[in-house]
């Protein structure tokens, strides 16, 4: 059975400076010393979460993508998280999934937290990303997508298959609302019987909101493998596909799931 390594960085970010979080992290990512298929940073890993897109909005040409590209085919890594993209006049929380190749694909996060008004300065995706790596396929989703559970539930598939086998939420996750967070990780694993990835930051924002972290993986009995809070950390994780096949053997679940369709607005 095939194993899937995963490495979380979980950081403090330095408040809309790209240059200083792209040294941070570069640093960081070339002190990993286990060997590892792909790294995930936080949300908005190059600014924090800002709202100040028409000032710090880069193109998919731009040095943050440039710099993913170079990382990625240095480390021989799978490179991921999300950054703000500028495309056709508009904004984008835009998570980026970047081969060691240079090849990419791209996640629009779906719900944009209105609560702080990023619904007023960014533009919703309307598609999933799975992707594939080591046989294993991989649901890419971003923070506030963690509320919404029909957005990450199993689609069917012929063979009562799975559509995929973990789930990653990368986040800029409040410590206030620290225990849903957790919570949901884990309700999100057992659902939908995959493998729960988290990865927060820690440490303030420009608007003096705390995050503690509490980046989790949790297995998809909602047994948690990792959890991490209050402090910057890089930890990898080897995920067991024969553990995953055994539990959605045991436990049949997925195929009595109920049949839907998500519709565009």
């Amino acid at each position: 059975m095939s194993h899937l390594s995963i490495t979380l960085i979980q950081t403090d970010l330095f408040w809309e400076d790209k240059a200083a979080n792209l040294s941070m992290l570069e640093k960081k990512i070339a002190a990993i010393e286990e060997k590892t298929h792909c790294v995930i940073l936080p949300e908005m890993f190059s600014t924090g979460f800002s709202m100040r897109p028409e000032n710090l909005a880069e193109t998919m040409e731009g040095n943050s993508i440039q710099w993913m590209k170079k990382i990625a085919a240095e480390h021989r890594i799978i490179l991921t998280g999300s950054l703000i993209i500028r495309e056709n006049n508009h904004y984008f929380n835009r998570l980026v999934w970047m081969l060691p190749t240079a090849e990419m694909a791209t996640y629009d996060k779906r719900h944009l937290f209105a609560f702080s008004g990023e619904d007023k300065y960014y533009t919703p995706g309307k598609k999933r990303l799975v992707a594939s790596v080591n046989g294993w396929k991989i649901n890419l989703q971003i923070c506030y997508d963690l509320r919404f559970p029909v957005w990450a539930r199993q689609s069917s598939v012929p063979q009562n298959e799975a559509e995929y086998d973990v789930l990653v939420y990368v986040a800029n996750w409040p410590e206030k609302r620290s225990q849903a967070w957790k919570i949901l990780l884990q309700a999100r694993a057992i659902e939908n019987q995959c493998y729960v990835v988290g990865v927060n930051r820690v440490g303030y924002d420009g608007n003096g909101i705390y995050h503690s972290g509490d980046s989790m993986v949790v297995d998809p009995l909602g047994e948690i493998l990792y959890h991490k809070k209050d402090e910057e950390d890089v930890f990898t994780v080897t995920l067991h596909k024969e553990h995953l096949i055994n539990i959605r053997q045991k436990f049949p679940f997925l195929k009595d799931d109920d049949r839907f369709v998500i519709l565009d607005e």
